[in-house]
């Protein structure tokens, strides 16, 4: 059985579906502050089975304990995803994220090792390289000092899984996500923030649905050709498939790194803001109003990966592109609101 952290989130209920279709036994723990429990009735519709749910907050330590006292014993692997996320949150909010994406971790390492559960595969984020002064970034790019709090979440955590894989039996993959955007082919589910969207997809789609007036570019006077952000944009499908070859590495207990394993997890593309929004409107045929605004704090100016690690460590490599991640998430969003256009 796996335990799946945050598996009613974006990542981890794709995650649910590859490794159900994989033939794995699941069991979900998620506190549903940004997500909903009628992702377990998609999951169960896209696969056919449906998962074990425990909504308990992982920063809570007595839950926590008790979920994992009923559940304990048949685990055999976490993929740990439950976090705050929103880089601009955190910088309003930096013990917010500090409380609760590095206490939940504690605490689940110390019920893992409570249970003597030895593989790990932690949802990281590019976030840890900041501002790189050399791209693409590689595993072996230094990590620069975090741009945001939610940033420095994710280097903090690498640094608490390397130190308990140094004294215990622990095996752990931390997968650094770019930026995952899509949805899954049968458009039920995908994306849906709670509340207002901070991520660029979601609020492209919501804006295309009428639900947003307008998107605002966060700035366009980047050192970049167009003046916008540059990311790695990885379809959502891609990004969960990562995990299960990162699954299959720590069962046949292969590594080149040590006991804590680092991987890249993109496309290896770079494309701005703007790129993103002219691609939207050649896969839908949709315009999108846009209108420019101030630079957001903690966003770094252009970022995206080098994958031939992961390619040739993990056998795993991006295979969809854009365009197809951009239709999908315009499919996901008119299904979830009725849209028959």
């Amino acid at each position: 059985m796996v335990i799946v952290t945050g598996g009613t989130g974006y990542i981890g209920s794709h995650t649910v579906v590859e490794l159900i279709n994989a033939g794995k036994s699941v069991v979900i723990l998620d506190d549903l502050s940004n997500s909903r429990i009628e992702v377990i009735d998609a999951i169960e519709e896209i696969t056919g089975t449906r998962p074990l749910f425990h909504r308990v907050d992982l920063a809570d330590a007595e839950a926590l304990k008790n979920v994992f006292d009923k559940i304990g014993e048949k685990a055999e692997a976490v993929v740990h995803f439950a976090a705050k996320k929103a880089v601009g949150e955190s910088v309003e909010k930096p013990l917010l994220y500090y409380r609760n994406n590095l206490f939940g971790l504690v605490n689940l390492l110390e019920e893992m090792q409570r249970f003597s559960i030895e593989k790990l595969v932690f949802s990281s984020s590019c976030t840890v390289y900041g501002q790189p002064s050399v791209i693409p970034v590689t595993e072996e790019t230094p990590r620069q000092k975090a741009e945001s709090p939610y940033g420095n979440t994710k280097s903090i955590a690498e640094d608490i899984i390397s130190d308990c894989c140094k004294v215990s039996p622990l095996k752990a993959i931390s997968l650094r996500y770019f930026n995952p955007i899509g949805a899954h082919a049968s458009a039920k589910i995908g994306e849906l923030p709670v509340g207002t969207p901070t991520n660029l997809v979601p609020y492209v789609t919501q804006t295309a649905a009428g639900v947003r007036q307008e998107l605002t570019v966060h700035g366009d006077d980047y050192p970049t050709e167009d003046g916008t952000c540059i990311r790695d944009y990885i379809h959502v499908v891609d990004l969960a498939k990562a995990h299960l070859k990162a699954l299959e590495r720590l069962d046949k207990e292969v590594s080149v790194g040590g006991n804590h394993e680092f991987f890249n997890v993109g496309t290896g593309k770079g494309s701005s803001v703007m790129e993103v929004i002219e691609t939207f409107k050649a896969a839908t045929g949709v315009n999108i109003p846009y209108k420019i605004g101030e630079r957001r704090p903690g966003d770094v100016t252009e970022i995206y990966a080098d994958t031939s690690f992961a390619e040739k460590e993990l056998c795993w490599k991006a295979e969809l592109n854009l365009k197809d991640a951009l239709g999908s998430s315009w499919n996901w969003e008119k299904n979830y609101r009725n849209i028959k256009a």
